[in-house]
């Protein structure tokens, strides 16, 4: 299948790249100037890399454990390689697609010198920052809100970072209740597959969760076989609770197993985070020149980042 390639400016430092379901928002500077030029060369090497994993999509839809003939393809064996890292056996690599595609643009960026970078591919974000580069990311608590809760602060202390967020109501199904969950880590593969393994852990057994199979959404999807949250009705305070609580321990996991750096979980305005994620996070009102950077030009749901 092929797909009609775009390219063209959200403001005056911001190139959107299209292509199929790929949405690409890139922004580089060489410290404050802004590098258009090369954000959109950027921008023609995305569509590479979209049709490179599109080759390897058939064995990229299994679950990780069913993949026997490794692809030789390198953004391939990434997105295997966060899924498994993981470790939940119904994760397909394609959990870390969004997050894949944005790490290969950001890398190439900072290649040809770039010193502060962001790639939103729909939500999931690649920051490389040079030193004494920094960088502030809005989280917002639902993928249905433009609204933001609480602001990253993140810094050079580290050149990759990624900030990826999963949950009700996204591009993708989820297995869970969580509005959002916004997972940080050393890359946007990694952070990609872990939001979604902790977004499916937010889960409880309740009547006023309806869920079918993956199928019945979406014939192509590659969750065949999976019970895929479809509505969500009212919960009490202890269900929520609970939830949040069984994704907060999946999250701390991922965290001890060195996956991520922290994870903040989200039902709407009920919140709960690794205990990790306290030095790079803070709440909106508590940070009021980074919340202002923190609403910005990019409307896809999940983080924002400036």
């Amino acid at each position: 299948m092929s797909y009609e390639h775009y390219i063209g400016m959200v403001d005056e430092e911001s190139v959107v790249a299209e292509c199929g379901p790929m949405r690409l928002v890139i922004r580089a500077w060489n410290r404050s100037q802004p590098r258009i030029k090369l954000a959109r060369r950027a921008a023609q090497e995305s569509f590479s890399y979209l049709e490179r994993i599109a080759r390897s999509k058939g064995v990229l839809s299994r679950p990780w454990p069913q993949i026997e003939d490794l692809p030789a393809d390198q953004l391939a064996l990434r997105m295997i390689s966060s899924v498994k890292a993981v470790g939940d056996n119904d994760l397909t690599p394609m959990a870390a697609v969004a997050g894949t595609i944005a790490d290969a643009v950001a890398d190439w960026l900072f290649e040809q010198g770039a010193t502060r970078i962001i790639v939103d591919n729909g939500g999931d974000i690649a920051i490389r920052l040079a030193k004494g580069e920094t960088v502030n990311v809005g989280v917002r608590p639902s993928l249905r809100s433009s609204a933001v809760s609480h602001v990253f602060g993140l810094d050079a202390r580290v050149r990759s970072w990624g900030v990826t967020t999963s949950g009700f109501g996204g591009r993708s199904f989820t297995r869970g209740i969580a509005s959002a969950v916004t997972a940080l880590a050393a890359s946007a593969a990694a952070a990609d597959a872990a939001s979604t393994a902790i977004a499916n852990a937010c889960f409880l057994a309740s009547k006023n969760i309806r869920q079918v199979s993956a199928e019945q959404l979406d014939p192509y999807t590659d969750l065949n076989g999976l019970a895929v949250t479809a509505g969500i009705g009212e919960l009490s305070k202890p269900e929520i609770a609970a939830a949040l609580e069984k994704a907060r321990q999946r999250a701390e996991n991922l965290v001890a197993g060195g996956i991520i750096y922290g994870a903040l979980i989200c039902r709407d305005k009920v919140f709960a985070m690794t205990s990790s994620l306290k030095p790079f996070i803070g709440r909106l009102g508590h940070m009021r020149d980074a919340g202002k950077k923190a609403h910005v030009r990019c409307q896809d749901p999940g983080p924002a980042a400036v």
